[in-house]
């Protein structure tokens, strides 16, 4: 029996300089970036179907934190590719300075997990500048009048707020509460748009 050729030994060096290459050269599925803003960091990540998140980052506290919660949620083929996102850091840019009342950008819900939960981001979407809704007018809104609670649970955990405008959502007596950039984000952006808050209400 002819012996079977020896194989050379591998190189691992030369292995991975190709594996560097390759994910240099691949298309990765998930594409993130730090985005700053008036309200603080963010990080923004998109897929082929559009923006997948805007976590504000001091949530997180690491940039890690929320590249590990990418690649567990999306897909572990996530690569920083700032240029990608130029079109998320443009249209965030012109919201901020009051040129954009409405983002043209794509979403992705993959994060999303329960229908209920969908159909509340998909409605929330649908809030115009300026106004608001409360948990239960979008508890409602998703098919479910009764679930209030579920509501403000799940847009408190909105992947991608701003764009996804859930600080446009209010208690029912005008509170605003339950936003998961922090009450003073919140007001923050509902003052942009012009929208009177309970405090300001008071004083007029």
């Amino acid at each position: 029996m002819t012996p079977a050729p020896k194989r050379p030994p591998l190189d691992r060096d030369a292995a991975a300089a190709a594996a560097a290459r390759f994910a240099i050269l691949a298309e990765p599925d998930v594409a993130y970036a730090l985005v700053d803003t008036p309200v603080g960091q963010v990080v923004a990540a998109q897929t082929k179907r559009g923006v997948a998140c805007l976590y504000y980052l001091d949530n997180f506290g690491k940039l890690e934190t929320v590249v590990d919660r990418l690649s567990e949620g999306l897909s572990p083929r996530i690569l920083e590719a700032p240029a990608r996102l130029d079109d998320v850091r443009r249209e965030l840019d012109e919201y901020f300075e009051g040129r954009r009342h409405d983002f043209d950008l794509k979403v992705d819900l993959s994060l999303i997990k329960t229908p209920f939960a969908r159909r509340l981001l998909q409605a929330t979407a649908r809030i115009p500048f300026g106004e608001t809704r409360t948990y239960r007018d979008m508890a409602t809104a998703a098919g479910n009048p009764l679930a209030v609670r579920a509501a403000g649970n799940a847009l408190g955990h909105n992947p991608i707020p701003i764009i996804v405008p859930c600080h446009r959502v209010i208690g029912s007596d005008g509170s605003l509460t339950g936003y998961g950039g922090g009450e003073p984000i919140k007001r923050r952006l509902l003052a942009l748009e012009g929208v009177s808050t309970p405090e300001q209400l008071a004083l007029a």
